[in-house]
């Protein structure tokens, strides 16, 4: 089992690509922003070392030391400073820090020294000292259920104020029989959410369905919800079992609800208060016990108004509301989630990159973000493939985050400026190394279209 290690750390871009190479090294590593979330972490799970910046936002990193020592933690505290000198040294030691780095730090340098303190804490210790346990405080964790079990580790749930906000409503929901009514643009995670409610709940070990109500025809929406038997309609080749007896004793996920028709909001209004549901051709109904979670990028209110959606079936799913910020609202989160999504890439991709230089990661954090998460995915597995050196930089980026102005616009492929345009091809050109391919992924368009405009510019 790899050695785990909290950062607390108040500059996030140097946290992060700290946290990714210690990582790659084998280690386990959370990273904290500030000292009283450090304190919250350590309560909360067992950490083999913390590795703690001196000057943080709240207290320092000897006010840290001095909290472990009173909790009695034996846990290994290795203290980095940029301001270094022998006086805060000799104090960071004397408060009971087991080493001393100063910035900028060197990698090999600290990567002895964290297996240095590794080593000595692996020694014998007086009785009754050591707590390098979860104690009986971490039970104040249950009141933050998600806190208390690993996360699936095909998603990242983040750190910043808005993220622990939503989960805390996550954890308080999830175990009651409560309908939940997801809200957020596309891109920002709803189905994760939905996940998590249903791995949180009484029902974990029962089916989680998701339905994409987008994607169901008006003329087959009944069939999905309830199922049909064969013969009931033309094409009805076999008995279908619908989504509400696929869910039966466990979660049904209704993704984007304020895409279905009225007619068929009427026969899931019906199915949801009377816990019953009729096949498709069939003249026996079945009974049904579903936990319903729902979610939508639209304002259902507004639909209602409209006379779009039905006010009794929007009250029947919107018992608790949760509402999923948008990225640039998470901007603790952007660079956790793009060194995240870079992890992904690399292994699908087979690519062994570090992290982002410092140009790529300013650019990441002032950055709107449109597209949400799903956006920041896209363009870190992009710049994973094009990527040239260990850390990607801004050009592999792409044109949206090195020219924000642009980005607020729908069309990022300027049409109206073609000297600009023929520049930033050339440029695309030369960057991927004339690997139309690659350039085109750079510029953001599909490769025919590339070949249009190679043509029209006469390039070569």
């Amino acid at each position: 089992m790899p050695h785990s290690i909290l950062i607390v750390e108040d500059d996030l871009t140097f946290a992060t690509m700290l946290k990714t190479w210690l990582g790659k090294k084998g280690f386990s590593v959370d990273t904290a922003s500030s000292n009283a979330r450090a304190r919250k972490q350590l309560d909360a799970q067992p950490y083999d070392l913390v590795l703690s910046d001196l000057r943080l936002p709240d207290q320092d990193g000897i006010f840290l030391l001095s909290w472990m020592k009173e909790q009695k933690y034996n846990i290994p505290l290795i203290i980095m400073t940029g301001y270094a000198d022998i006086q805060s040294a000799v104090q960071a030691i004397k408060h009971g820090a087991s080493d001393y780095i100063s910035k900028p730090v060197q990698p090999d340098e600290l990567l002895k020294k964290i297996n240095e303190a590794l080593q000595n804490k692996a020694l014998p210790t007086p009785a009754g000292i050591e707590k390098n346990t979860v104690t009986p405080k971490a039970s104040k964790s249950k009141a933050v259920p998600h806190s208390a079990t690993v996360p699936p580790s095909n998603f990242l749930e983040g750190e910043s104020e808005a993220a622990r906000q939503l989960y805390n409503y996550v954890g308080l929901v999830a175990p009651t029989p409560m309908s939940v009514l997801i809200n957020g643009a596309s891109g920002t995670g709803k189905e994760y959410v939905a996940h998590r409610i249903h791995q949180l709940s009484k029902r974990a070990d029962k089916p989680f369905i998701a339905i994409d109500c987008g994607s169901i025809p008006k003329e087959l929406a009944a069939s999905e919800f309830f199922g049909h038997v064969k013969g009931s309609f033309t094409g009805a080749l076999n008995d279908k079992t619908g989504a509400f007896v696929e869910a039966n004793g466990g979660t049904l996920f209704l993704d984007e609800i304020g895409n279905l028709s009225y007619e068929v909001q009427i026969q899931l209004l019906r199915a949801l208060q009377e816990r019953r549901i009729r096949p498709v051709g069939s003249n026996k109904e079945i009974e049904v016990d579903v936990r319903l979670v729902s979610a939508t990028n639209e304002n259902l209110q507004q639909a209602i108004e409209k006379g779009n959606f039905r006010e009794d079936l929007y009250h029947r799913i919107n018992e608790f509301t949760l509402r999923m910020p948008a990225l640039k609202e998470r901007q603790e989160d952007i660079l956790l989630f793009a060194n995240f999504f870079l992890d992904q890439a690399n292994r699908e991709l087979d690519r062994q990159l570090i992290g982002f230089d410092a140009a790529a990661s300013q650019a990441l954090q002032t950055y709107s973000w449109p597209g949400n998460l799903r956006q920041l995915k896209n363009i870190v597995k992009r710049a994973t493939l094009l990527a040239q050196s260990n850390f990607i930089t801004l050009a592999e980026l792409g044109y949206e985050l090195q020219e924000p102005v642009m980005s607020a616009s729908p069309q990022t492929f300027s049409l109206h400026d073609e000297a600009a345009e023929k520049k930033r091809i050339l440029e695309a050109l030369k960057q991927t190394g004339n690997n139309k391919s690659k350039a085109a992924i750079l510029l953001g368009i599909d490769r025919k279209t590339l070949y249009n405009k190679l043509k029209l510019y006469d390039i070569q």
